[in-house]
């Protein structure tokens, strides 16, 4: 076939399949880029902070540090159906942490908690979280993680909002009586941030995470300096205005990379992908 004649010919498919969707009002189909491929963790990196010192009851000591793992915290392993999954055993405190920074994307991965708990985690809630815009030093979180917002991961409580080292949003919320506050679409805005009046922490609306041992779905869209948290489906926060508190100042904070917590509690992570995004969905 002429090469002229070739090149029209795959333009003219384009058009078609364009004008399909178009027509159609479907999306073309989406990009994922893959965290995690199930096959090794090149993508990531690892941090462990302190040790917990049984005998005071706290933390102590010099931090393991960048990419040491004595106690092998972050591993693949295989589940009863032969599926790869990242296991983070909690042992020590920590993050597992992407090598990429990013801005502007869907990120949505699959959780589910194992049956372990450490240190001063014994007996509570099983606990980890997904933090996001991930910058400056490590384990400037008391000793563990980075500053940053985070997606919290710890049963009953998945889907809150914990400003980290200096992280701060801007929430609609009602104070409840216990001094807590939730999120509330209709309610006024308030700034949630560690040198705030109202601290760093807002609850969730709704619980819609699965029982304990059952896979999760969870979904965090992040434009600009606005943010959503969806868990199996349902919104349960929306955030704006995502701002740093740095040397007595605050500034933009709408990028950087994504850890996933070791605090404590064994947990299994999977389906770790990624796709940019024009704008927030609707």
């Amino acid at each position: 076939m002429n090469p002229s004649k070739l090149v029209l010919k795959k333009l003219l498919l384009i058009l078609l399949v364009s004008s399909f969707f178009s027509a159609q009002k479907i999306n073309p189909p989406t990009i994922w880029v893959h965290l995690f491929d199930g096959k090794d963790l090149r993508n990531w990196e690892t941090y462990i902070g302190p040790q917990f010192d049984y005998v005071k009851n706290g933390f102590s000591g010099n931090p393991i540090g960048l990419n040491i793992d004595p106690n092998h915290v972050f591993s693949i392993v295989s589940t009863e159906n032969d599926e790869k999954v990242i296991r983070i055993s909690g042992e020590n405190f920590g993050a597992l942490t992407s090598k990429g920074t990013f801005s502007n994307y869907h990120l949505q991965l699959k959780f589910k908690w194992g049956k372990l708990q450490w240190a001063n985690k014994k007996g509570k809630k099983m606990d980890s979280g997904l933090l996001y815009h991930c910058v400056g030093k490590d384990g400037a979180d008391y000793g563990f993680w980075k500053r940053s917002q985070e997606f919290q991961i710890e049963e009953g409580n998945c889907g809150d909002y914990w400003g980290v080292a200096g992280g701060y949003e801007t929430v609609t919320a009602l104070r409840k009586a216990d001094s807590t506050y939730t999120y509330n679409p209709n309610a006024p805005e308030i700034i949630f941030g560690e040198h705030t009046k109202d601290g760093r922490h807002c609850k969730k609306a709704g619980d819609f995470e699965n029982p304990t041992g059952e896979w999760n779905v969870l979904d965090l869209y992040c434009f600009g300096n606005e943010s959503i948290h969806m868990v199996n489906g349902h919104v349960v926060m929306r955030l704006k205005n995502s701002q740093q508190w740095d040397n007595g100042e605050l500034s933009v904070l709408n990028k950087g990379q994504i850890q996933l917590q070791s605090e404590g509690a064994e947990i299994f992570y999977k389906d770790i992908k990624l796709q940019t995004i024009k704008s927030l969905p609707q």
